[in-house]
């Protein structure tokens, strides 16, 4: 019997989009309106459906589509401040400055677009709904690689919020950064770790849609502690996204 292999798998069923045009960012915003919006009601709903925040203009957004039905399953995006407005604050500058631990990392100190924040991680409840996670915008899975994809469990494609982690790694990897920066649970950070992430807790918990903190990961380790079908992975992804990317001064401001 061959060896399952995580990569063949998952390109066989996805497609990794770097959303660098209007339209395939308004298909990851109208993903996060279905998700943020319409089922988590976390923010309001509007009538274009969909959600938008001053972040996005100073953001690489990527969206991972289902190759078969051609839907767009899931996004996330790469939040990076500008280096000519240093008064432009990422999503947890905004909504949990205070509870920066300065003495573990001082974000302050560090140059203005050489790190950046992942956020808006979210996947269309089709491709993730089974019992218990009809509560939260994605899904991280150690189930049985062998069932992952039987029929029973096709719309659940566990794999995907992987997917959409390791491409903004990769993002924040071509942009040559010296870390990255994420809001999540303390007990889904937990499951990061036992996937090979060995995020440092950089901020005290705070109540944001449920009890979160700031978490921290340095360049060296966004890949080197990944067991090696994860690692094969993120390349693919990687390599995908580099085939896609032009990297350019960050222009897209008026162009949403």
């Amino acid at each position: 019997m061959s060896q399952y292999s995580i990569t063949d798998n998952f390109s066989q069923h996805f497609k990794i989009c770097f959303a660098d045009t209007k339209a395939l960012r308004q298909e990851a915003f109208r993903i996060r309106h279905s998700v943020y919006c319409e089922e988590m009601a976390w923010l309001p709903t509007n009538e274009h459906q969909m959600e938008i925040d001053e972040f996005d203009d100073c953001a690489y957004h990527c969206l991972l589509q289902h190759k078969r039905s051609g839907v767009f399953a899931g996004c996330i995006r790469l939040v990076i401040p500008p280096t000519d407005n240093p008064n432009f604050k990422l999503p947890f500058e905004k909504n949990s400055a205070h509870c920066l631990r300065k003495d573990v990392l001082d974000t302050d100190a560090l140059p203005r677009g050489s790190f950046g924040e992942v956020s808006r991680l979210a996947v269309l409840s089709s491709f993730r709904q089974r019992k218990d996670e009809d509560k939260v915008p994605f899904v991280f899975s150690n189930q049985d690689p062998e069932t992952v994809y039987s029929e029973q469990e096709k719309r659940s494609f566990p794999n995907i919020a992987m997917g959409l982690y390791l491409a903004a790694a990769a993002f924040a990897d071509i942009c040559n950064h010296s870390g990255v920066l994420v809001m999540m649970e303390p007990s889904l950070m937990a499951r990061f770790k036992q996937f090979g992430f060995p995020f440092i807790q950089v901020g005290d918990e705070t109540q944001l849609y449920g009890t979160r903190a700031l978490f921290y990961l340095q360049s060296e380790y966004y890949i080197s502690d990944l067991a090696p079908q994860l690692k094969m992975l993120y390349h693919a992804i990687h390599h995908d996204l580099c085939d896609q990317m032009c990297l350019l001064p960050f222009t897209n401001a008026a162009d949403r």
